[in-house]
């Protein structure tokens, strides 16, 4: 059974006013310390003590609506670009939406309180809290089938393959 002791074995949280003279490290250590901000310290001292170490690789997964809330543009690339990511593993729809920034379809900031019914009404697409005109789904799929219709992809192949031509 677990005691009162065992539950309270944590770290008291007790931190000191940011003064503005902290370095982003001690922000991190000291201020960082519970929900949220808990969290992103965790992943900062992952970071630091095990991505930075010498000869390691670094694999990403994506799954979730990542690339249509444009994170494929703002942080994958770059982190990739850098040297950060090894290899990536996603999910073919990060793939599908994120083929809408390359064609310069529009994405839009929503709710995700909106109605469901409303918005098809008015022919806009919904992922979570992302709008877009229908037709941006209708012209990847034509850009696509375009591009699928090339002499390199009339064989069969694994969806890697197909992915990496």
């Amino acid at each position: 059974m677990t005691t009162r002791k065992d539950l309270l074995r944590g770290a008291r949280i007790d931190p000191m006013p940011v003064t503005g003279r902290e370095s982003v490290a001690d922000l991190v250590d000291n201020a960082f310390l519970a929900y949220n901000a808990g969290r992103l310290a965790e992943g900062c001292r992952l970071f630091a003590e095990r991505m930075l170490a010498d000869n390691v690789t670094v694999g990403m997964s994506l799954t979730g609506a990542m690339t249509p809330a444009g994170l494929g543009m703002s942080t994958i690339i770059p982190l990739i670009e850098a040297g950060f990511v090894d290899w990536i593993v996603s999910t073919g729809a990060n793939m599908y939406h994120d083929a809408h920034f390359g064609l310069g379809l529009a994405m839009h900031r929503g709710t995700p309180f909106a109605d469901d019914v409303e918005l098809r009404e008015e022919g806009i697409v919904r992922i979570y809290d992302i709008f877009f005109e229908y037709e941006v789904l209708l012209s990847t799929d034509a850009y696509i089938r375009q591009v699928s219709a090339g002499p390199e992809f009339q064989r069969p192949m694994s969806t890697a393959e197909y992915h990496y031509l």
